[in-house]
């Protein structure tokens, strides 16, 4: 849990670093730079753990490996199938969290409000369970249809201030970003239990800087000097929100459930308004405020349902003890 929520705290700073960013380069090549930032940043980790590993005296004869054992039962060695997963399912959670961040960054350059964007973003947790619903066919509660109704009233007090038509390019696009990492989150939860989280971390990271740098050459925006200018939010955002904040977010994913997991990352939105607020002077209607609380309810009543049943079904064990 410690995990997922120093996660929250580093990705709800990240916005306004992400906002500053766009000052000086581009979203595809703002991501290029911090996505490549966070690889680099895992490889002392790994380049370490190797180490120690060819330390190890091997064990052959008696059976035993020095590889982890997956989650999935023991006896089951992670090499080399297990390198072989990280790097499929890096692969996919990669091109995955490459279309979300893009997406994002395009927003938030369009929208220019980390509280804004933090909030719009956090509607991913409202979808979690939902998307889980429907592809993984999982249970959900009944509050999750509070939950969404009291999202979609916030996104339309934040969002719609003088009928649908002031719905912005931005607005639209950090919501279906929201979408985006939804399918994230449930991608790793699904697939990513059984391989390393470290390998899993980098391999994604390598993916989604590879397709940013392809996109950056094809739109022609590969601007260092830009960079230079705006070191600090590329640093904080690629050895930060990228490095730190999704490794972390991997290895708290494979000991907390999805929809718990979602939960305690929607903290980010709280603090995107903290940052925004602090290191930007950002200040939003009434009418903004309360449709972020809404939001903020919202995604908390989505992960509220798991304890509710368990009470409802005690009252009802006790009345059918009398």
């Amino acid at each position: 849990m410690l995990c997922l929520v120093t996660c929250a705290l580093i990705w709800g700073f990240a916005f306004v670093a992400q906002v500053q960013g766009m000052d000086a380069v581009t979203p595809l090549f703002f991501n290029a730079a911090r996505f490549t930032l966070g690889a680099v940043s895992l490889l002392p980790i790994l380049a370490v753990r190797r180490a120690r590993r060819a330390r190890k005296p091997r064990r052959e004869s008696s059976g035993a490996s020095d590889a982890p054992v997956p989650a999935g039962g023991p006896g089951r060695s992670r090499i080399p199938s297990g390198a072989l997963g990280a790097l499929v399912v890096g692969v996919i959670c990669g091109t995955v969290l490459f279309a979300a961040s893009t997406l994002q960054q395009y927003g938030i350059l369009y929208g220019k409000s980390a509280g804004r964007a933090g909030f719009l973003t956090a509607l991913y947790i409202v979808m979690v369970p939902l998307l889980a619903f429907a592809f993984l066919h999982r249970r959900i509660g009944p509050l999750v249809g509070v939950a969404v109704v009291l999202a979609v009233a916030g996104f339309y007090l934040l969002c719609v201030t003088d009928g649908f038509g002031s719905i912005g390019a931005a607005d639209l696009l950090l919501l279906f970003t929201a979408v985006l990492f939804a399918v994230h989150i449930l991608v790793i939860d699904t697939l990513g239990a059984k391989v390393d989280a470290i390998a899993l971390s980098f391999v994604q990271f390598c993916t989604t800087a590879v397709l940013s740098w392809a996109g950056s050459v094809m739109e022609g925006s590969i601007d260092f000097s830009g960079a230079a200018a705006a070191w600090e939010p590329i640093v904080y955002a690629g050895i930060g929100s990228v490095g730190i904040a999704y490794t972390l977010q991997v290895v708290g994913q494979q000991w907390v459930p999805p929809t718990r997991a979602s939960l305690l990352m929607s903290l980010e939105s709280f603090f995107s308004a903290v940052g925004g607020a602090v290191f930007l002077g950002e200040m939003m209607t009434p009418r903004g405020y309360l449709g972020c609380a809404l939001i903020f309810v919202g995604t908390l009543l989505a992960q509220a349902p798991a304890r509710l049943p368990r009470v409802m079904r005690r009252d009802r064990g006790s009345d059918a003890d009398a």
